[in-house]
């Protein structure tokens, strides 16, 4: 079965009765070079373990199958299991657990059925829209991936890429990159898919630091800085964190910013992550 061709999919989802659901972020890829393509950026081999989030019909589950030592696809819609049991009959290093990855305890899992076997475990996935911030959020919180490797909306991956000063600087992006080393890999447009989503698709993959990119005091506060910084980015750095952490002055973070040589009418979205670092290394210290 070929598991990216239309005509193919609409029967094989009439034969169970399935129907999309637009709220999941159902689509579906049409073109078999993507689920190849992605699969291979993954880079697994025998000795990997592949946590896959929504694997859907099974199109990517397949060619991570035949590359990796095992795969663990979890899928939220249980509307899909008489789908992917024919799908995936062949796989047989292929699981299929069901439930929300969101809310599923992925770090026992990952524990489970990869580390015990002594697989390294990495992430490949098409991953749903509506999840994706949650979700690789989550992901790198364990830190026990390799890397991770997924399709995500096209704006979502600028913005987990960009720099200072540019408009899709973020600060989940920050985050991402504290975490990890981002690289964007290839476009996927809306007419791969079933239904056609209206915006272009990213395959992007971050590899996991085993450190960070520079030292701070104090973690939850250099995250509280950036956070007040992103949430009014129109405003300078000096009004923007004066008015959202308590305790800090305008004085402070002037005397601050003076002190790294920076601009006291300077913005937020002009912060290098190492110059975040630093700020908040000196208000931890006041």
């Amino acid at each position: 079965m070929k598991l990216t061709d239309y005509q193919e999919i609409r029967a094989l989802l009439s034969l169970h009765g399935f129907h999309f659901t637009k709220s999941l972020g159902q689509n579906f890829l049409t073109a078999a070079w993507v689920p190849d393509k992605i699969a291979e950026a993954a880079a697994p081999n025998r000795s990997t373990g592949v946590l896959e989030i929504g694997p859907g019909i099974g199109c990517l589950t397949v060619p991570l199958s035949r590359l990796a030592g095992r795969v663990v696809s979890v899928e939220l819609d249980r509307r899909l299991m008489p789908v992917l049991s024919q799908t995936l009959a062949g796989c047989e290093n292929v699981e299929v657990v069901f439930g929300d990855a969101l809310k599923m305890d992925l770090q026992a899992l990952v524990e489970e059925e990869f580390l015990s076997r002594g697989l390294q475990p990495v992430v490949c996935a098409n991953l749903p829209y509506n999840i994706t911030s949650p979700i690789l959020t989550k992901l790198t919180e364990m830190k026990c991936f390799a890397n991770i490797t997924v399709m995500i909306q096209q704006e979502v991956a600028r913005r987990i890429c960009a720099s200072a000063g540019e408009s899709d600087y973020s600060a989940f992006g920050i985050l991402m990159q504290w975490r990890t080393v981002p690289e964007l890999l290839f476009d996927v447009s809306p007419s791969c898919f079933v239904p056609q989503p209206k915006v272009t698709s990213t395959v992007i993959r971050l590899g996991l630091r085993e450190t960070p990119p520079a030292e701070v005091q104090d973690e939850k506060l250099f995250f509280t800085v950036v956070r007040a910084a992103f949430n009014q980015r129109r405003k300078t750095l000096v009004n923007a964190l004066s008015s959202q952490i308590p305790g800090v002055s305008r004085e402070t973070v002037a005397k601050a910013l003076e002190t790294l040589g920076l601009d006291g009418q300077i913005r937020g979205e002009a912060l290098a992550v190492k110059d975040f670092a630093q700020l908040s290394n000196l208000l931890s210290k006041q």
